[in-house]
């Protein structure tokens, strides 16, 4: 008689699964202090960027008429009509523009330097709060390595209270909390710089343009009566 002998079925490994919750729970309180510094450091990334955005945008729309009105404004001897349509414009080229109205009658020298002073005075302040950005976008980064180097001090002290016995899994959970500062600062970081690089390409655009009408009108009052 042939006997078959049962054997027990090998237990099922059970998926482990990953927690951004948990592994902030974790992470001890140097961790979750890093992790919400970081969180409110987006939160300044993401209203800067979007302030700053609205703003720039606002402060390029032009009227397409506005340069042929202030010439025939200009050539007609209107320059209170002049001043009043560059007040109702009310963007960094139409006080550009007055500003150079009112120093009308005076060398194209003098006026020419009030317009660069003024203009200087209008990209200061669409760059306001831009140098945050920049500056977020470098620290986030080294904060999450900071909350990496202290995970790893807390998972190492860990290790050298439980003796000989090493407990892989102390050694996981602790390398786990150690990663998601990095993760965490290099997205802050990227975000940031990404943002920076895309309001500086902006303001670049709206300075092009306070350029070009700048030169537009000085050539206007350079031309011959």
């Amino acid at each position: 008689m042939i006997l078959f002998y049962l054997q027990d079925p090998a237990p099922l490994q059970t998926e482990k699964t990953l927690s951004l919750l948990e592994l902030i729970k974790n992470g001890g309180l140097g961790g979750q202090l890093i992790i919400g510094l970081l969180f409110v450091l987006l939160l300044m990334v993401t209203y800067i960027y979007f302030e700053r955005l609205f703003a720039i945008r606002s402060a390029i729309k032009v009227t397409p008429n506005f340069m042929p009105q202030i010439r025939s404004f200009v050539m007609n001897g209107k320059l209170d009509g002049a001043q009043q349509l560059c007040v109702q414009e009310n963007v960094p080229v139409a006080r550009l523009i007055s500003k150079g109205l009112s120093r009308i009658g005076r060398p194209l020298d003098d006026i020419n330097t009030a317009i660069e002073n003024s203009g200087r005075l209008e990209v200061y302040q669409l760059e306001k709060n831009i140098s945050i950005l920049a500056t977020i976008s470098g620290a986030a980064p080294m904060l999450g390595f900071l909350g990496t180097v202290i995970g790893m001090i807390l998972s190492i002290f860990e290790i050298s209270n439980a003796g000989g016995n090493i407990d892989m899994q102390l050694l996981a959970d602790g390398l786990y909390t150690a990663m998601t500062t990095t993760v965490a600062g290099l997205i802050v970081g990227i975000v940031g710089y990404i943002c920076y690089n895309h309001l500086v390409v902006k303001i670049n655009k709206a300075v092009y343009q306070m350029e070009a009408t700048s030169l537009e009108f000085l050539d206007l009052l350079n031309e011959p009566a």
